[in-house]
């Protein structure tokens, strides 16, 4: 097994050691009594006043999914970022080498139109009205 995987099992081991751990001790050590107003459905131990079928409002649906897409499409950004914390790739970019030129210049050009569509769909979901709660 190569020496630079070892660190990333260790870690993946402890995150499930942890888990377990947790998972047991809320099991063995928690309380176990239960009562009617608990064994409803909702968890806030009070009476439901509606059906758990009535219909949400659209708005909650579109503050959800512009949340989703503006926080996903920024999780793009962060290989870029890696990619351009290279010190060796700055080194290549900065000795004067035409093709890693173009290759940074391509990229940030990308990265500046993937940013610039980001803002204009900002712009269109401000114009529309979808984070403004009536």
């Amino acid at each position: 097994m190569p020496e630079y995987l070892l660190p990333i099992l260790l870690f993946l081991l402890a995150c499930a050691a942890l888990t377990v751990g947790m998972l047991t001790a809320g099991t063995l050590l928690g309380p176990k009594r239960t009562s009617p107003v608990k064994e409803m459905p909702y968890e806030s131990g009070m009476d439901p006043l509606h059906d758990a079928r009535r219909r949400f409002d659209v708005r909650f649906y579109l503050v959800a999914i512009a949340f989703v897409l503006f926080d996903v499409e920024l999780l793009f950004l962060y290989p870029w970022a890696v990619a351009n914390r290279n010190p060796e790739g700055l080194k290549e970019f900065f000795a004067g080498s035409e093709a890693a030129w173009h290759a940074q210049l391509l990229v940030f050009g990308e990265v500046m139109a993937f940013l610039l569509l980001l803002a204009l769909g900002l712009v269109y979901a401000w114009r529309k009205g979808v984070f403004r709660w009536r």
